[in-house]
């Protein structure tokens, strides 16, 4: 006889089985130790840092913080959180053993001339049914192990979905702020041209003009006064682009907005931290190492699939039946094990162990791809970033030029010592210098909110991460 000492251990490995497929592994590729124009200190966790507080803008700082709370897309993202969190107990449940009841009352009885029960019957029954499909071979480990990768995801995602709204509202609210200000600037060109227009018609009729100078001069008013509609309307537009975003009616915000700021400049540091760092903290990288993580557990859920399977099953079924003359009780049970063994299937089970290492494999092209994308958009954004103020610099610099120019040309033309010619040019040169710098200034603000989002900032302010970090290796190189 077998002692119990040696047989329950074997009985429990036997239960326990053994699990196929490969095991999920961090992956690693060659990173740089600093980005081109970076320095060599790791930013740590930027997951918390609220970098658009650098703005000063107490009401961008608003819709942020209401729009991480409200916005739609965000919302949605961690609904899906719950479903992936549903499904965990989903993949795991058919490993587990399952047990049934049932119980039943019933009355019987026959009536016509060729009945053979002449009185009614009482039955009762009830019912016991178990099942456990022996998990020899991984098969719901794996599943689950996919369904828990797939539950990270998730949580990466709706981060991923924080950090793009962030992007998207900030970007917006510079855009307001920029058709402000160059609706600003075109009316005050158009209260300049105005002048000018009178000041030249006042000339032509003491002969000091030429009809040919006045239609010039009307003509550059009605080209400023057709710039004006269109800035009107590009600030409502992303005026109600930002209340879309903060779930909002589209027109709930406009009114506020109108009432007007001036362009967004930020006033701090600028920091990258290394490559590495994205590994941590850009969540869509995160997304791809967790997407990996399931694609590798899916080839075990695939190759158990190749392996005999064995279910237990038994049922009890007790039954007491009450008539004239017969009273008692029946109860057939049963138990036993059932073996499943795929022999001939045409070939399905081995492709679908060659479709699932082919997804593992799309899947690590994609994390290298996203880890190699993220790093190319901190290399763009920082170079931006380092040029813009020399870029704004040089555009103030610019129209102080111009706006001397045209004062000393309007001086010139007044003592009839320069043409008309002359005024209007000094003023379409002001014109653009303004607009150019207004739009440097926009460029600026967004390069700096680019370089943020890149290196994956700001999506959980004052607060712990959504994710779990992913346990993801970069090899410096």
């Amino acid at each position: 006889m077998v002692s119990l000492r040696f047989a329950t251990p074997a009985l429990l490995l036997l239960l326990s089985g053994c699990v196929v497929g490969p095991d999920h592994v961090p992956p690693e590729m060659p990173l740089p130790a600093k980005f081109g124009e970076g320095g060599t200190k790791s930013d740590g966790d930027v997951a918390t840092a609220a970098w658009w507080t650098a703005f000063k803008d107490s009401r961008l700082n608003g819709y942020v913080k209401a729009g991480l709370d409200q916005n739609l897309t965000v919302q949605q993202a961690i609904e899906r959180i719950n479903a992936a969190s549903a499904n965990v107990t989903t993949a795991g449940a058919g490993g587990l053993p399952s047990l049934t009841v049932g119980a039943s009352q019933t009355v019987s009885g026959e009536k016509g001339e060729l009945r053979t029960q002449l009185d009614t019957r009482h039955t009762s029954a009830g019912e016991v049914q178990l099942s456990w499909l022996l998990d020899l071979f991984g098969l719901y480990k794996r599943n689950t192990e996919s369904a828990l990768a797939s539950l990270d995801s998730a949580y990466a995602s709706a981060d991923v979905a924080r950090l793009t709204l962030i992007q998207d509202l900030v970007s917006s609210y510079i855009d307001v702020r920029f058709f402000q200000q160059r609706l600003a600037l075109s009316k005050a060109n158009l209260k300049s041209r105005q002048e000018t227009y009178e000041l030249t018609k006042f000339q032509l009729e003491a002969g000091a003009a030429s009809r040919l100078d006045v239609v010039q001069a009307e003509g550059l008013v009605q080209s400023t006064l057709a710039e004006i509609p269109g800035l009107e309307t590009n600030i409502r537009i992303s005026a109600h682009h930002i209340a879309t975003l903060l779930g909002l009616p589209a027109s709930a915000l406009v009114d506020e907005l109108l009432k007007g700021s001036g362009q967004p400049v930020f006033r701090g540091g600028i920091t990258s931290g290394i490559p590495a760092d994205l590994i941590r903290n850009r969540p869509d990288i995160r997304v791809a190492e967790r997407e990996l993580a399931a694609a590798t557990a899916n080839i075990g859920v695939a190759q158990a699939q190749l392996y005999p399977s064995i279910s237990l099953s038994g049922s009890i079924s007790p039954t007491y039946i009450n008539q004239r003359g017969i009273h008692g009780g029946l109860t057939p049970w049963s138990f036993g094990p059932t073996l499943n063994l795929p022999i001939f299937d045409g070939g399905t089970l081995r492709a679908n162990v060659k479709t699932a290492q082919s997804n593992a494999a799309t899947a690590y092209l994609n994390w290298k791809s996203t880890v190699l994308t993220a790093v190319e958009q901190v290399e763009n954004a920082l170079s931006a970033v380092r040029r813009d103020a020399q870029t704004v610099a040089a555009l103030q610099a610019q129209v102080k030029t111009t706006q001397e120019t045209l004062e000393l040309s309007t001086a010139s033309y007044k003592d009839g010592a320069s043409s008309l010619l002359d005024v209007l040019d000094a003023q379409r040169q002001v014109s653009l210098a303004q607009a150019s710098l207004a739009a440097s200034v926009q460029q600026m603000a967004k390069d700096y909110v680019s370089l943020n989002i890149a290196v994956g900032g700001g999506f959980a302010p004052g607060g712990k991460t959504t994710a779990p970090a992913a346990k993801v290796v970069a090899v410096k190189g």
